[in-house]
C-alpha cells in the first residue's frame, strides 16, 4: 500500500492485443470498488518459452515497487517464461506479496485459467462428432508446450472414442505462429490422402491453414474443415469464419478482480477454472457467427490508418532526439501530440559523454540513477517553450538509487497519476539490449489504439536515446581524433596543422585587424646536451616543462604551437607587455627546476616581434624576426657562459 491506497500490479505482454486490453479494462473497472490503482507492467513482443533468451525489455518487471504492493496478478501463458515468473514469484515471497496466477500453476499462489482441456474438447468433439469427420489432423503448438501436448491428448481420446485409429501422423506442428504453420500445411498438401479436418490448437495457425487450404484451391469446409481455439477476433474478419471455443478475457478478468477484492477485504482465495464459450462458425459448415466483433471493426480501421501516421512522427521525434547536442534539447524534442500523456525515466549514467553506456561491460556498468527527463503533461502546458521539465527538476543532482517506478524524484508524480481513473501501463527502455529506463503511460481512457501507440512510442524513445548516446559518443572521439591530429603528442600544443587551422580564424576575424600581434619565441637551451647526456626521455620532459611555461604565461588567448625540435612560440592578439611574459616563462622554469630533482637545469632563451595585424601581416615572417630575438637571447647567454649548467 502507498499514500493509504491499494497498488496491485499486473504483469503481462501486448496490452495492445484487444483481449488483453479488455482484460485490463473489466479488471480496472471492478477493483475500484476497493479504491485500488492498478499498475500494468507489460512487454511488448513474446518470448515464446525460450529461456535461453531473455530480452531487455523483460527489465520492467524488475521495477515492480513489490514493497508497496497490495496484490500481483501474473499472466502465465502471455509473459511465456518460466524464468521471468520464477523471478517474480521470488521478489512476492520475500515482499510477502499475494500473488494471482493465471493461465499457470506455481506453489502458494491462487491460480485461475479457463479449463483450456475442457474447451478444447468442445471444439474437437463439435467438428469430428457433429460434422462426421473421418480423416481428422491435428495442428499442434510447440513440441514439448504443455499447452499443446494437452490438446494432443483430447484429440487422440476423441479420435479413439469415434472409432478413428490414431498414430503420429495425424499431428504436424505450427508453433503456435503463422510462418511454421504454413509451411506444416504446405507439407500435409503433399500427402496422398488429404485429411477431410485440420483441428488447431489456436486461431492463428487455423486462419493460416485455412489461407493456404484456398491458395492451393481447396474449399474451407467443402474439401477440409478448419477449426481453431482461443476465440481471436481475428477469425471473425477471416474468410470464410473460423470456428473455435472463445476463452473470453471480460469473463477471466471478472474472476480476477472478484479474487483480487477478497483479497483486499481480507477473505479467502481458492483455485478457480472458467469454462471457453464454443463458436461454431462458417469453418465447420456452421451458419455465419459475429460475436462481438463488429464492435471492433472500426476501431481496427481507425487504429490501422493512424499507425501510418505514427509511423512518419514517431520517426521524426527519435531522428530529433539522435542528433540533439544535450540531454535537455533531447528531452525536449520527445513531446509532441502524438506522445501526450506519458513519462519518461531514464538511468541518468546515460549521459556521461566520457563513455558509451551501452558498450560498458555489463560488470562494470555503475549502478542504475533513475530520473526523470520527460512529463508531457508540463510539456504540454509549456509546448511554445519546448520545456521537458522545470530546471530544478530535469537537473536533480540527487542519486536514486533504487531501482523502482515508485522511487527517486517521479514517485510524487507517479502516486499523483494513481489517483486517476485509468490505469497506468509501464514498459522498459532499452537499447542494444541494454534497459536504461522505463516509459509510464497514463492514457485518460482504454482506447485500444493508444494501447497500441504506446509500444510505438516506446520504440522510438529507445531509439531516440540510443541514438542519441552513440552519437555524443562518436562526438566525442571525432573531437579527441581531431585533437590528437592538431595537437603535439609531447607538449599538447598545436602542430603546424593545427596552428595554421587556428590561425587562419583568428586573422579572418575582422574583430582582430588594426590590434597588436605579438610573436614569442622560446627555445629550450642546451636540448642536445640533455639528450646525449641523459636520453631523449630527459630531454622531451624538458620540452614539456617549457611548453608548459610558455602556455601558463601567455594570455589565455593565446595560439601556442611547436612545430618540431624545441622551438616553440605563441601568437597574442591584444595589447601584452612580452617582457613580461617572458619573465614569466623564466619564472614558471625556475619553480619547475626547485620542485624536480635532476641533474641539469631547464632553461629556455625567449624573443618576441610585435607589429599590427593587417591583411599584409605574415605569420612567417614575424616567426623569423622573433627567431632572430630570440637568438640574439641565446647567443648572449653563451657569450656569458650562462646557457646550461648541471646541478
Amino acid at each position: 500500500m502507498a499514500d493509504h491506497r491499494h497498488l496491485i500490479a499486473l504483469c503481462t505482454s501486448r496490452v495492445y492485443d484487444p483481449q488483453i486490453n479488455g482484460f485490463i479494462h473489466t479488471l480496472n473497472q471492478k477493483i475500484r470498488e476497493e479504491s485500488a490503482s492498478l499498475l500494468v507492467f507489460t512487454i511488448n513482443s513474446d518470448i515464446y518459452w525460450n529461456e535461453n533468451s531473455v530480452p531487455a525489455e523483460t527489465y520492467v518487471y524488475d521495477i515492480i515497487p513489490y514493497e508497496e504492493l497490495s496484490c500481483l496478478v501474473l499472466m502465465d501463458e502471455k509473459i511465456k517464461s518460466h524464468t521471468i515468473a520464477t523471478k517474480i514469484l521470488t521478489n512476492c515471497r520475500r515482499n510477502q506479496v499475494p500473488v494471482i496466477v493465471i493461465d499457470g500453476h506455481y506453489e502458494d499462489t491462487i491460480e485461475l485459467s479457463f479449463d483450456y482441456g475442457a474447451g478444447f474438447e468442445q471444439i474437437a468433439s463439435h467438428i469430428i462428432e457433429d460434422h462426421h469427420v473421418k480423416r481428422p489432423h491435428m495442428m499442434a503448438g510447440l513440441p514439448n508446450n504443455p499447452f499443446s501436448d494437452e490438446r494432443i491428448k483430447i484429440f487422440k481420446k476423441i479420435c479413439m472414442k469415434n472409432g478413428i485409429p490414431f498414430d503420429d501422423s495425424m499431428v504436424s506442428y505450427g508453433d503456435f505462429w503463422a510462418d511454421p504453420t504454413r509451411e506444416a500445411t504446405l507439407q500435409l498438401l503433399k500427402r496422398s490422402v488429404l485429411p477431410d479436418a485440420v483441428i488447431c490448437a489456436n486461431d492463428i495457425m487455423a486462419i493460416n491453414v485455412s489461407d493456404v487450404l484456398q491458395e492451393a484451391g481447396l474449399r474451407v469446409p467443402e474439401d477440409v474443415i478448419v477449426s481453431g481455439f482461443d476465440g481471436y477476433e481475428q477469425i471473425f474478419f477471416s474468410t470464410p469464419k473460423i470456428s473455435s471455443a472463445s476463452c473470453d478475457s471480460q469473463l477471466l478478468a471478472e474472476a480476477t478482480g472478484d479474487s483480487v477484492l477478497r483479497l483486499l477485504r481480507g477473505e479467502t482465495c481458492t483455485n478457480r477454472k472458467i469454462l471457453p464459450k464454443l463458436i461454431p462458425n462458417e469453418s465447420c459448415g456452421c451458419p455465419s457467427m459475429i460475436w462481438q466483433a463488429h464492435t471492433l471493426l472500426s476501431s481496427f480501421n481507425n487504429s490501422f490508418y493512424r499507425h501510418q501516421e505514427d509511423i512518419r512522427i514517431l520517426y521524426d521525434i527519435s531522428t530529433a532526439m539522435e542528433t540533439s547536442l544535450t540531454p535537455y534539447e533531447m528531452a525536449s524534442k520527445i513531446h509532441q501530440h502524438k506522445t501526450k500523456h506519458h513519462l519518461t525515466v531514464v538511468d541518468r549514467n546515460c549521459f556521461d559523454t566520457e563513455q558509451n553506456y551501452f558498450l560498458i561491460p555489463n560488470e562494470k556498468l555503475p549502478p542504475r540513477d533513475l530520473h526523470i527527463i520527460n512529463d508531457a503533461d508540463y510539456a504540454e502546458e509549456h509546448r511554445f517553450e519546448h520545456l521537458p521539465l522545470p530546471d530544478e527538476v530535469f537537473f536533480d543532482s540527487t542519486k536514486n538509487p533504487k531501482e523502482s517506478v515508485l522511487s527517486g524524484g517521479y514517485r510524487n508524480r507517479i502516486l499523483e497519476l494513481t489517483e486517476q481513473e485509468y490505469p497506468l501501463i509501464f514498459n522498459a527502455l532499452d537499447y542494444m539490449n541494454r534497459p536504461f529506463g522505463f516509459a509510464c503511460y497514463y492514457f485518460p481512457a482504454y482506447a485500444i489504439t493508444d494501447y497500441s501507440r504506446s509500444a510505438s512510442i516506446t520504440n522510438a524513445l529507445n531509439m531516440g536515446v540510443g541514438g542519441y548516446v552513440n552519437l555524443q559518443y562518436q562526438r566525442l572521439l571525432l573531437e579527441k581524433m581531431d585533437s590528437m591530429y592538431r595537437h603535439d603528442a609531447l607538449t599538447g600544443l598545436y602542430n603546424r596543422l593545427g596552428f595554421g587551422k587556428a590561425y587562419e580564424e583568428i586573422s579572418g576575424d575582422n574583430e582582430n585587424l588594426g590590434k597588436p600581434v605579438t610573436l614569442i619565441m622560446s627555445d629550450l637551451d642546451g636540448l642536445k646536451y640533455i639528450n646525449d647526456t641523459f636520453g631523449h626521455a630527459d630531454g622531451d620532459r624538458a620540452i614539456a616543462a617549457v611548453a608548459d611555461a610558455l602556455v601558463r604565461a601567455c594570455p589565455k588567448n593565446a595560439l601556442a604551437a611547436r612545430f618540431g625540435g624545441d622551438e616553440l612560440f605563441a601568437v597574442v592578439i591584444g595589447d601584452c607587455d612580452p617582457a613580461n611574459i617572458i619573465g614569466k616563462i623564466d619564472m614558471y622554469l625556475q619553480d619547475f627546476n626547485q620542485s624536480v630533482d635532476l641533474p641539469y637545469v631547464v632553461a629556455t632563451s625567449s624573443g618576441a616581434y610585435t607589429t599590427t595585424m593587417n591583411e599584409s601581416y605574415q605569420v612567417l615572417k614575424a616567426l623569423k624576426l622573433a627567431d632572430e630575438k630570440m637568438y640574439a637571447v641565446k647567443n648572449a647567454k653563451r657569450a656569458r657562459g650562462e646557457y646550461i649548467t648541471n646541478r
